[in-house]
């Protein structure tokens, strides 16, 4: 199954970018002639609780160094390629040590829609906005996403457009709501009340930044957007509410710019937040990855109304 799906997808690969050639002797590093753009290739069976598992190896990574590079993450089950670039975890890579057979060991996961990576001994990634093909299209600039300067209030407001679009209830801090800027997303409006069972750190939980709320109340995920506070603080008021209401579907995403990720590895995995199993549950989310986000739910919304 494993040379069937990776075949499949080099043949698409091929119909939409061009001529490959192979980069050494194995199966899974590829380079496109026409943009240079290098890709590595892993494929692996979805186990249970839709976990993907996966081994990159550190000698093939150092070949994606100095040039635009993708990881690609394929699977039986995956409908669009997860296509990563290699750039965005670089330093995270450098950061931790691979295992005694000379890989990182890493996993993609789906939790109710939300698609991480988790790289072990560093933490997870939301790498929603990586699903499908625009990855690629990017880096070889023939669909380039342009990324505005985002304000802290205007990621704020994406995060709840995507949550509002996957049909979730938001909550955003009412001193927060005005700020909100409603040139760039549909109107979304937002919830008056937290659930009873964060009673105990209520006045913590209404200065977080986004929340989404399962219809009924219960809370599904929580976003502090660190624009210029440290990344602890961030932490620490999610390490509340792990310890509070410790549910095991629940969703902690720090969101920051790409040159604090290295930052937000190291202190996620301070003592604290690996005994209190943090470390476990909370993910990054860059700020272009947030416009993504958006961009390919919108996108998602066109198309369907466009066949209907």
């Amino acid at each position: 199954m494993a040379n069937i799906v990776r075949d499949t997808f080099l043949q698409e690969l091929i119909g939409r970018h061009g001529a490959l050639r192979k980069l050494g002797a194995n199966q899974s590093l590829y380079e496109l002639e026409g943009s240079k753009v290098r890709l590595y290739i892993r494929y692996s069976k979805i186990h249970e609780q839709k976990r993907a598992f996966y081994g990159l190896r550190a000698l093939d990574l150092k070949l994606l160094e100095g040039h635009p590079s993708l990881i690609c993450f394929l699977s039986d089950n995956i409908k669009e390629p997860l296509l990563v670039p290699f750039v965005e975890f670089e330093e995270v890579f450098r950061s931790v040590t691979h295992a005694s057979d000379g890989q990182f060991k890493v996993q993609v996961f789906v939790q109710d829609g939300i698609t991480e990576l988790y790289i072990a001994n560093a933490g997870r990634f939301n790498v929603e906005s990586y699903l499908g093909w625009g990855a690629i299209e990017t880096l070889i600039g023939s669909s380039l996403l342009k990324v505005p300067i985002l304000s802290h209030s205007q990621v704020q407001t994406l995060l709840g457009a995507i949550g509002a679009k996957k049909g979730y209830e938001v909550w955003v801090p009412i001193v927060d709501r005005s700020k909100l800027d409603w040139t760039i997303v549909e109107k979304f409006g937002c919830g008056d009340t937290l659930p009873p069972s964060l009673n105990k750190i209520t006045r913590i939980v209404e200065e977080i930044d986004v929340i989404w709320l399962q219809r009924g109340g219960s809370v599904k995920a929580l976003f502090e957007v660190e624009h210029s506070t440290p990344i602890y603080s961030g932490l620490l008021r999610f390490n509340d509410v792990h310890l509070v209401s410790p549910q095991s579907n629940l969703t902690f995403s720090i969101v920051s710019n790409e040159e604090r990720r290295s930052t937000y590895v190291q202190q996620l995995n301070r003592p604290t937040f690996q005994v209190s199993g943090l470390h476990s549950v909370c993910n990054f989310l860059e700020y272009s990855n947030v416009f993504g986000w958006h961009e390919r739910l919108r996108r998602m919304k066109d198309e369907k109304a466009t066949y209907l």
